[in-house]
């Protein structure tokens, strides 16, 4: 499967994760709930596995020099954090009014 990673697919994928994690939360995180394979599983798939797959994207690719910064995937790694970011502050937001 060949993924080119971009700002705008780490972007989507970090609100997609910001979106999803509260579900996972609620539904297998509480405290004495029996979820935790759950929670572990949904954590995989739904924040991982995104993030991974458009924000460095599968496949290897020698991008900068051994030493090197790499600022295209910091670029999006940014992107993926702040829109996950973003995305819980107008979440919670939301939830107040």
């Amino acid at each position: 499967m060949q993924i080119s990673p971009s700002p705008l697919t780490a972007a989507l994928a970090g609100a997609f994760s910001a979106l999803t994690w509260p579900w996972l939360w609620s539904r297998f995180g509480q405290a004495g709930s029996e979820g935790s394979t759950e929670l572990i599983l949904g954590t995989l798939l739904l924040v991982a596995l995104p993030a991974h797959a458009f924000v460095l994207g599968f496949g290897h690719r020698a991008s900068v020099a051994p030493g090197q910064l790499d600022r295209v995937l910091l670029k999006r790694v940014g992107a993926w954090l702040g829109a996950a970011g973003a995305t819980a502050v107008l979440t919670s937001a939301q939830a107040l009014y």
